[in-house]
């Protein structure tokens, strides 16, 4: 974390038998941390929402808080001992109702470039599992905090004075751009992204980067 005063500094995990934060620690942090903090920025390294052919093959609205919503019917993945796997294997939820292609690609996974699918699973570098894990914890951020939060660009491209703004991130377009100064590559990620967001906040250029050039059709 950071603010204009403060440059990126890392956060160490509760103590518990675990030696790294786990999804819930994460989400019941953040979830105290905007409850109390002034409008924040946070960058959330999974994909937030689904290709378009999901939203076809399954004949759902396209409405993300409905997506949300019945993705964690379908994908429980926030509950206790629930791995992705689990679903994966039929051994809870419903995820063979909600599956997808792994050559599904959103429109920001096209122009990022080496992006994989939300769906591509068991490969290096996939954001797959991190994204089926992650979405019920977005889903139950949305419900505990309501309109205190802004989930761009689902919420609108332009984000209420005052609320804090959660966004899905990237690392790799900005891990390259700051020196490593011993940390590992997890660490680097989540240090430059947070060092981005300080940055292009504080020197005002963060209002180009959350509306990028898109046609009429696609921004829709």
């Amino acid at each position: 974390m950071a603010d204009r005063q403060t440059p990126a500094f890392e956060i160490m995990p509760p103590p518990s038998p675990r030696k790294y934060w786990t999804r819930r620690n994460v989400a019941e942090w953040l979830m105290e941390r905007l409850g109390e903090t002034p409008a924040t920025l946070v960058g959330i390294d999974h994909g937030f929402s689904f290709p378009l052919q999901y939203f076809e093959r399954h004949r759902l609205p396209l409405n993300w808080p409905f997506f949300l919503e019945d993705f964690h019917r379908h994908w429980p993945t926030d509950g206790d001992h629930v791995y992705v796997d689990f679903v994966r294997d039929g051994l809870c939820g419903f995820g063979a109702e909600r599956d997808g292609d792994r050559r599904w690609r959103r429109l920001t996974e096209m122009r990022s470039g080496g992006a994989k699918s939300v769906f591509h699973f068991d490969v290096q570098g996939t954001v797959a599992k991190s994204t089926h894990a992650g979405l019920p914890w977005l889903h139950r951020i949305r419900q505990l905090l309501s309109e205190r939060v802004h989930f761009w660009p689902f919420d609108g491209w332009q984000v209420p004075h005052g609320r804090h703004m959660l966004a899905e991130v990237y690392p790799a377009l900005w891990s390259v751009m700051y020196p490593r100064d011993g940390r590992d590559p997890h660490q680097q990620d989540a240090f430059a992204v947070t060092a981005w967001l300080r940055d292009t906040d504080s020197n005002g250029s963060l209002g180009k980067f959350m509306h990028p050039a898109l046609q009429p059709e696609e921004r829709k």
